[in-house]
């Protein structure tokens, strides 16, 4: 499903919702830049005689691209499961980023591309025109931060030092006299009317006059001019000018509750895509206003209000299970996009990350760990390795039927997401029912960041000895019946069961805010978090439960290959 600027808002509910049911969420960023890695060696070559550098200076490389490129696209993908059929059900989702804050925001944004990134980028259909009127906004704790305190600073304008004009200042010393009279004249009046007085440059009102109003300067001097001499009264900034009205609390109170209002309604939609981050690592969604996405002629505004307040509920303080391949970079750029400024050190970025997102799952790692034969396999590769796997069932919720096809989108975030999410299952699952992790569970080390560096072996994944309970069953007709994978993937539909809504086209504006269940009838999909599903595992069905010790060994480690360690190592997986 593709997610745009125009109907994010409309849609948060129901993404929120899925996180909040999903097993895990698989993540892919794509970038308007990558580090040079071969020139940033020349300058710092801190490599041994293969080559291969540090984990600190490949983490320093990717820093440094990242403090300057941007992410352009994401996409992400929410995985559930059905407790009656006994199947995988995947929500994906494909957002592009519109870089640049609202114009009404202090934030500022240098916007860099990357010749060769953005040529890779177009010639796998990515235009990052599209980005600018379609694209997502977001907005990074530590931009939100300087834009509050921003905010603070132009609020308090008023009670700043008393500034004392020169004698030679003559235009300031006239525009003043000129003020005091207009006030005391307004002051004067038996029955003041109207019930404000508009301070604007001389000749405003004439045809001839050209300019844009007070200065800067001159807003000052009126400010103090009346918090010093008429504390019954009070100032506001107008385009252009200063209205002076009496010192009416209530009216005070009110416009102060309306200037909150209207900042935080800002904040809330320019925070956008970043509100699916926080709701990810189980962070405080409470500034989230239901009345942001909710229609002002929702009939049934208290129903989503209460299913959105347990959504927030459930989501805050469970921080999901994140996935990604090749995960080491795209935790760099997603820290840098949507937290704030990455540390300098390698081992303070890894305990950062552990704790925003206690578990961690890098695809890539899971399917090369101890299996040098696949090191060089891309993602498309290797889920077309497994994609003739039977078990577990995978298959698209029907309100995202965009990748139903096995001629997807690669290099398009959303679609990166779902294979992502389908390597995950299919090789844990394989994994788990091979049974040889066991021998690998990590021993304690002075350092839960430390992970040595790994030898060869072949224990990970032989594609030719599958076990009998993962052998292919040909759907092609209504016998099933296996037989030996060839593990390369035929040419057919990408997911292992062909349901009646492969034939669907994307129902994304014809379903329910929560649910994102079609408004036709079609049985009901219920998806439950790990702790409420009871699906069996001894088959080859299920992957790995998250307090199972299968996680201690593949679980918080990201392959970075061409280092001297090889992994990054999050620390310790948590029961």
């Amino acid at each position: 499903m593709d997610v745009t600027g125009q109907d994010f808002h409309r849609l948060l509910p129901s993404i929120l919702g899925a996180i909040a049911d999903a097993q895990f969420v698989a993540i892919d960023l794509e970038f308007s830049g990558i580090s040079n890695q071969q020139k940033s060696r020349t300058r710092a070559p801190r490599q041994n005689a293969s080559g291969k550098v540090s984990l600190q200076s490949r983490y320093e490389e990717e820093r440094s691209a990242a403090e300057r490129y941007q992410v352009l696209q994401m996409g992400i993908t929410c995985v559930g499961e059905s407790l009656e059929r006994g199947v995988y059900v995947l929500r994906p989702y494909n957002i592009n980023l519109n870089p640049f804050p609202d114009e009404n925001m202090n934030i500022q944004r240098d916007v860099t591309l990357q010749g060769r990134a953005m040529q890779f980028l177009y010639r796998h259909n990515f235009r990052i025109e599209d980005s600018f009127p379609s694209g997502v906004h977001y907005l990074s704790r530590a931009e939100e931060a300087e834009e509050r305190q921003a905010e603070a600073q132009l609020r308090a304008r008023n009670v700043g030092p008393i500034v004392q004009l020169k004698e030679d200042d003559t235009s300031s010393l006239e525009f003043m006299d000129r003020v005091r009279q207009e006030v005391m004249a307004w002051k004067s009046q038996p029955v003041i009317k109207p019930d404000f007085l508009n301070i604007a440059p001389i000749g405003h009102n004439q045809p001839s006059y050209l300019d844009r109003g007070l200065n800067s300067f001159q807003r000052l001097l009126v400010h103090q001019y009346i918090r010093t001499e008429h504390p019954d009264l009070t100032t506001s900034t107008r385009q252009g000018f200063i209205q002076i009205r009496n010192n009416d609390k209530e009216r005070q109170d009110a416009e102060r509750q309306y200037q909150n209002k209207t900042f935080e309604d800002r904040i809330s939609r320019q925070v956008g895509l970043r509100w699916l981050i926080e709701a990810m690592n189980g962070g405080d969604l409470s500034a989230l206003n239901p009345e942001s996405f909710i229609p002002a002629d929702e009939a049934n505004r208290n129903a989503i209000t209460t299913k959105f307040n347990d959504v927030r509920s459930r989501l805050k303080g469970n921080s999901t299970v994140l996935v990604g391949h090749n995960l080491f970079l795209d935790l760099i750029y997603l820290y840098a996009c949507f937290f704030g400024p990455l540390p300098d050190k390698v081992e303070d970025f890894q305990r950062i990350i552990h704790d925003l997102f206690p578990r961690i799952i890098d695809s890539k790692y899971l399917a090369t760990h101890n299996n040098p034969d696949v090191a060089a396999f891309n993602l498309e590769q290797l889920d077309r390795m497994l994609d003739q796997q039977a078990q577990p069932v995978i298959e698209l919720h029907p309100g995202h039927t965009k990748y139903v096809t096995a001629s997807g989108p690669a290099h398009e975030a959303g679609f990166d997401s779902l294979m992502t999410a389908r390597l995950l299952i299919r090789s844990s699952v394989k994994l788990e029912t091979i049974g040889q992790y066991v021998e690998e569970l990590p021993s304690p080390t002075n350092s839960e960041f430390y992970t040595p560096p790994e030898g060869e072996g072949d224990d990970l994944i032989d594609f030719k000895d599958v076990p009998e309970q993962l052998a292919v069953i040909d759907r092609t007709s209504s016998e099933s019946s296996s037989r030996p994978s060839s593990g390369v993937a035929t040419s057919r539909t990408t997911f292992s069961h062909i349901t009646r809504f492969d034939l669907l086209g994307d129902l994304s504006d014809e379903i329910d805010p929560f649910t994102l269940q079609p408004k036709i009838s079609f049985p009901e999909i219920q998806l439950k978090r790990d702790a409420e599903c009871k699906i069996d595992n001894e088959t080859g069905r299920r992957l790995p439960a998250w307090d199972s010790d299968f996680w201690k060994v593949y679980g918080n480690k990201l392959r970075v290959n061409g280092t001297m360690e090889g992994v990054c190592n999050l620390g310790s997986w948590p029961q």
